[in-house]
């Protein structure tokens, strides 16, 4: 076992930090969050050297095996390569935020969003399983959502971090469809088995399929054309998200699945069609928009996209050393486009602009910062002795080796170094208009130096530029390898990082590429002149037209199918559960099975009767609210008693206690509705009614026939055999709710507790009337609580709580249970809610309803959780038989305490319902007379 979950899990751990330090100065709250990170990298440089020697590390918990499901993480090249990225420059962007946010930003808040995205990104690429890799994948989109619109106040951050996640939460559901098949496919969602079936899956009759929705994930949240418009927008952010977001982050998650899947689905004439065009044309239109923002962060979120495209045509081509091109210059843009961000933030933090048309001359008040930018700037264009000059050479030496659009192969070189000029182009501009071209123009205030540590994040960033440039083979050459290594599943192929390799055809591009950006540079304004004739379209404006389009469009449709009758939604949705039953029923040759059928008697007669005049008069005489209220009541008892013949008592007892509950609400939420309702049927819509109610009853009671007359296997068989020897019980119903499926009754009484408080938000807003008088006239009591009911409920109160401990304490192995239990003990409390009123009860019972929902929830999870301390599963139950004198020997179980749990919440969750919906009857409330 290693400690390899820990990578992933320092950092969530970290995001509660922040919260903490903020408290204390920005020093030490900056350095405090950087304390989980900081372990984090230390663990992944110790197992740094494994990777390096060709090991691929993993560590996986079991969690749904039947379902391929499992915690896996694994670190190779790959993994590494990003995993120390999102580390090292993460933890960069921490320190330079310190300096970049002002007083009146939250320090916590923003380091929290900036950890839980950090986590979310070493989920996405240390995954070993494809669905727990999606989750992730969603959780970045999630987490930066916060990130991009953290000022909140500023409407263009709203609408940036909108777009951003509506385009990568779409991109995310598709490739949520193309995992699936994937795993389909191969059987399997483990990386390893899918990683080994590439063959399979290229095969495959669902490969367009597959390729095409991975691809739109990927595409989305590189933005690859068409989804380029979104990271632009996303400047609204502060530029500490930007540097992260656009250079090792959430950009690169995209072109980190591009390589991860690049074994499975490479290697065919669709993908060098769709992931090189796509490339291509993202890396021409990035670079050539890019040339024409007067925006800093603009400029550089262009050339991100442009740069995407680059690494994006680099893994298209679907060669070897493509692909270690593409992984070289991921780490190149990595470095400088991040040490960019962050000098551009500088500017903007020190000049008060990033406006390119007033950031003139710069250089006279801030030489230091200038000196870093141009180096950058100088390695994003390509300039010998950086790291940017490297991998490019690589890129124009790959176009060159390409021949897969045949005759037309020449464009993709030509269109390469056409997109480089321009890359060389925004740079010059870049370096020129801001620190040089004269004066600064009518800035906020006078540019000067930044805080020492503020430079520091830009100066590592710039030396790993020169560094990598000048001894690329001494500074990322195991890396390179191995990451190489992870991402072709196979024989590296021989490379140089050589400097120098003579003069050669790459060279030349790249002279070409230099010379041209100059030259296009040097007569910009002719270019300048050239876009100004073309309509300028804000993307922003484009999307928002877009999604007002479709609102329309689902609003219409929705006009037709919702129009507000609940007659209309059951007719449509019966007659689409008819159509759907037809088929096998029509191909089913006989309705009779050969299961011998159980003797009628005279009570099962009676009760069907009873049950099916009730049901009838239910409906008929649905306006006349006491008659319809007692006739479903005989329908909920006559189905208990049925529970109770074909022995299901707790089924039974627990239908009594639900029936007593909902005819109470019934009875509640009918007082305010209005007492009496119009006709809202015509003959024929009840002739229709009719009909569609006597063939639906007509199916299901043939389906039932069906079933109930063939033999019929159940996993009831299992429970059976297992419930004394595996839970220590023989109450097979409650042992099933309390440990086989314990972690479904966990999400159940958490569902139950969020919606109880959902309904006690709603009823505290609340402002009803009480009518004066019941439907025929006649004014209500004056006398609310009658001290009949009072008397007798006050002798029932004891007994029906002693009545509850009983059902409680016996549920493990006869009739009962936590929830049975609660529901008898809200019957209780409630009764006193009816006979005293609700502040005659408040005086004398201090019930905390939510405390209680709380802490039942809070007790099932601590009695899961605590058999993680002895090693086994989540929830697993214990249980032991003792003996005391006198009282004899009995049985102790751990799933008494989630019982508690279940409760504590069904009590607290009934009773927040209940009497705070009582409350609302109460004589504060003003009294509306009905002709009001």
């Amino acid at each position: 076992m290693n400690d390899l979950i820990w990578i992933p899990l320092l950092p969530l751990l970290g995001t509660l930090v922040p919260l903490f330090a903020s408290r204390f100065s920005r020093s030490a709250c900056a350095f405090l969050t950087a304390g989980f990170p900081a372990l984090a990298l230390v663990l992944v440089l110790q197992l740094a050297p494994q990777v390096f020697d060709g090991e691929t590390v993993r560590q996986s918990f079991g969690w749904i095996p039947q379902l391929g499901l499992e915690l896996a993480f694994r670190l190779d090249g790959l993994a590494l390569l990003f995993t120390l990225l999102i580390l090292g420059i993460g933890l960069l962007v921490v320190l330079y935020a310190r300096y970049y946010l002002s007083e009146n930003d939250s320090m916590g808040k923003f380091y929290a969003y900036l950890i839980l995205f950090m986590f979310a990104m070493l989920g996405v690429v240390m995954s070993d399983n494809l669905i727990q890799l999606w989750m992730f994948w969603e959780l970045t989109s999630i987490s930066s959502f916060l990130l991009i619109s953290f000022w909140g106040h500023k409407t263009e951050a709203r609408k940036g971090a909108r777009i951003a996640l509506t385009i990568t939460g779409a991109g995310g559901l598709a490739l949520l469809a193309g995992v699936l098949l994937i795993g389909n496919v191969v059987g399997s969602y483990s990386l390893h088995d899918v990683l080994a079936s590439g063959d399979l899956i290229r095969e495959h009759t669902v490969y367009p399929v597959i390729l095409i929705l991975v691809l739109l994930g990927a595409f989305t949240k590189s933005a690859q054309f068409p989804f380029h418009f979104w990271p632009p927008h996303a400047m609204a952010a502060p530029t500490p998200v930007s540097a992260y977001l656009h250079s090792a982050t959430m950009v690169k998650a995209g072109i980190f699945l591009m390589a991860r899947m690049y074994p499975v689905l490479s290697g065919t004439e669709l993908w060098f069609l769709i992931v090189s065009m796509t490339g291509l044309a993202t890396l021409l239109l990035g670079a050539y928009v890019a040339l024409f923002k007067h925006d800093l962060k603009g400029l550089l979120a262009y050339s991100t996209v442009s740069h995407l495209g680059l690494i994006t045509l680099l893994l298209g081509m679907g060669t070897d050393m493509a692909a270690v091109a593409a992984l070289f210059h991921i780490i190149n843009h990595a470095t400088f486009k991040a040490s960019l961000f962050m000098a551009a933030g500088i500017i903007d933090h020190e000049s008060g602009s990033r406006d390119m048309r007033q950031l003139n001359g710069l250089w006279k008040y801030m030489p230091y910062t200038a000196t870093l930018a141009m180096v950058a700037a100088a390695a994003m264009a390509g300039v010998p002795l950086l790291n940017g000059f490297l991998s490019k050479e690589m890129f124009f030496a790959e176009t060159l080796h390409q021949d897969s659009l045949g005759s037309l192969s020449w464009m993709v070189p030509v269109f390469a170094t056409l997109g480089t000029v321009f890359s060389v182009a925004y740079s010059l501009r870049f370096i020129h208009d801001v620190f040089f071209n004269g004066e600064p123009v009518n800035l906020p205030k006078t540019p000067h130096e930044p805080p020492r540590y503020m430079r520091v994040p830009v100066e590592i960033l710039v030396a790993l530029c020169l560094l990598v440039g000048i001894m690329p083979t001494y500074m990322i050459g195991d890396l390179l390898y191995a990451a190489s290594a992870a991402t072709l599943q196979g024989q590296v192929p021989e490379y140089s990082l050589s400097i120098w390799h003579g003069f050669n055809f790459p060279l030349l591009m790249s002279v070409v590429a230099l010379a041209g950006g100059a030259v296009v540079y040097i007569n910009r304004k002719e270019l300048f002149q050239f876009q100004a004739q073309f309509p300028e379209n804000d993307p922003k404006l484009v999307f928002e037209a877009v999604i007002q389009l479709i609102h329309r469009q689902i609003s219409r449709v929705m006009e037709l199918a919702e129009n507000g009758s609940l007659q209309r939604y059951s007719y449509m949705m019966l007659s689409l559960a008819m159509v759907m039953m037809a088929e096998p029923l029509l191909d089913l040759n006989a309705t009779a099975g050969h299961r011998p059928q159980i003797p009628v008697d005279a009570i099962s007669i009676t009760g069907a009767v009873l049950l099916a005049i009730g049901a009838l008069a239910t409906v008929i005489w649905n306006r006349q609210r006491m008659v319809a209220l007692v006739a479903l009541s005989v329908v909920g008892l006559i189905v208990s008693l049925m529970f109770a013949k074909f022995s299901a008592p707790d089924l039974a007892l627990t239908q009594l206690a639900v029936e007593v509950v909902t005819v109470i609400l019934l009875m509640l939420a009918l007082f305010f509705l209005p007492q009496t309702t119009p006709k809202e049927s015509s003959p024929k819509r009840v002739a229709r009614d009719l009909g569609i109610a006597a063939i639906i009853g007509g199916v299901i009671g043939t389906i039932s026939y069906a079933l109930m007359t063939r033999p019929l296997d159940s996993i009831s068989t299992f429970f059976l055999e297992n419930s004394k020897t595996g839970g220590g019980g023989t109450n097979v119903v409650n042992v099933i709710l309390v440990d086989f499926r314990g972690f479904d009754t966990l999400g159940e009484i958490t569902v139950l507790g969020i919606a109880a408080l959902g309904i006690f938000k709603l009823i505290a807003r609340m402002r009803l009337y009480m009518p004066a008088s019941d439907g025929d006239g006649r004014p209500w009591s004056q006398d609310s609580h009658p001290l009949m009911l009072s008397v007798v409920s006050q002798s029932l109160l004891p007994l029906a709580l002693l009545v509850s401990a009983y059902i409680f304490l016996r549920g493990h192995n006869m009739p009962g249970g936590g929830f049975i239990a609660g529901l008898i003990t809200s019957v209780a409390i409630i009764q006193q809610y009816i006979a005293h009123g609700v502040d005659w009860i408040k005086a004398r019972m201090k019930l905390d309803y939510q405390l209680m929902i709380g802490s039942g929830i809070t007790i099932a999870a601590l009695t899961g959780l605590g058999s993680w301390a002895f090693g086994r599963p989540f929830l697993t139950s214990w249980f032991d038989h003792f003996h005391l004198p006198l009282v004899g020997e009995f049985e102790l179980a751990s799933a008494m305490l989630f019982d508690l749990g279940v409760f504590l919440t069904v009590v607290g969750a009934t009773m927040l319902i209940l009497a705070n919906l009582g409350k609302l009857t109460t004589s504060e409330r003003p009294v509306l007379k009905e002709h009001d």
